[in-house]
């Protein structure tokens, strides 16, 4: 994974009412933290922060922050974005080793197509997104990808199934599911109306049959009436 260089500046002033003037200047407030160093408070740049976290590794960058001067190896722990304007609001940088085992999410992402489920008019649901895995920095995946080509209706994939990099766990269950592939609801219906009319149509043409036989035995009685 490649690394990125920011700069960050430190001495900001703490609170809401200074927080906002430093976003309206164009920069970011956070707070760097980690392998036992007191937290320090601090401001960067937007448009290079921005460029760091939309490369391939997303917000799993890592991250060479020159701290005036001191430059710390560190990831993007946290970002908070504002609710209704995505805006980023503040984040938290943590220091991390190269040496050492970090977590992270990474996102799980869907390859290929499965043919045999949509012949069938059956649904792929991805249902987990993103992957906690255990990794040095230098080992995080960009992403995992999942080929689902040869998934077949009523069939999952699990993590279990999964074929990580070399260097990177999960301590996620294995049973747990990121794939399924089922019979869609448009299916379910259509089935359960072909048997709802099948099944009246067998009562009718039942019903109909009930009353030839009738008319048959009344027509039976009415000779008989005749010869007498």
């Amino acid at each position: 994974m490649a690394e990125i260089t920011l700069k960050a500046e430190t001495g900001r002033e703490l609170g809401t009412g200074p927080a906002k003037r430093i976003r309206v200047e164009g920069r970011i407030p956070g707070v760097v933290y980690g392998l036992d160093a007191d937290p320090i408070p601090v401001t960067v740049d937007w448009k290079p922060l921005r460029e760091a976290l939309t490369g391939e590794a997303g917000l799993n960058a890592l991250i060479n922050l020159d701290i005036d001067g001191d430059v710390a190896l560190t990831i993007v722990k946290e970002l908070q974005r504002h609710p209704i304007k995505g805006n980023v609001l503040h984040l938290d940088f943590l220091r991390v080793s190269a040496d050492a085992l970090i977590s992270v999410d990474v996102p799980v992402i869907l390859e290929g197509e499965a043919e045999d489920v949509e012949r069938q008019d059956g649904t792929v649901d991805h249902l987990l997104f993103t992957l906690t895995v255990n990794a040095k920095p230098a080992d995080i995946p960009n992403e995992i990808t999942v080929d689902i080509s040869g998934l077949q209706l009523g069939e999952a994939i699990r993590v279990g199934d999964l074929t990580l990099p070399a260097g990177v766990t999960t301590d996620v269950d294995v049973e747990e599911a990121i794939v399924t592939a089922q019979i869609s609801a448009t299916t379910l219906e259509a089935d359960a109306i072909a048997e709802a009319d099948a099944e009246a149509a067998a009562e009718q043409s039942e019903e109909s049959e009930g009353g030839d036989a009738d008319s048959g035995d009344s027509d039976g009685d009415a000779d008989a009436g005749s010869d007498d």
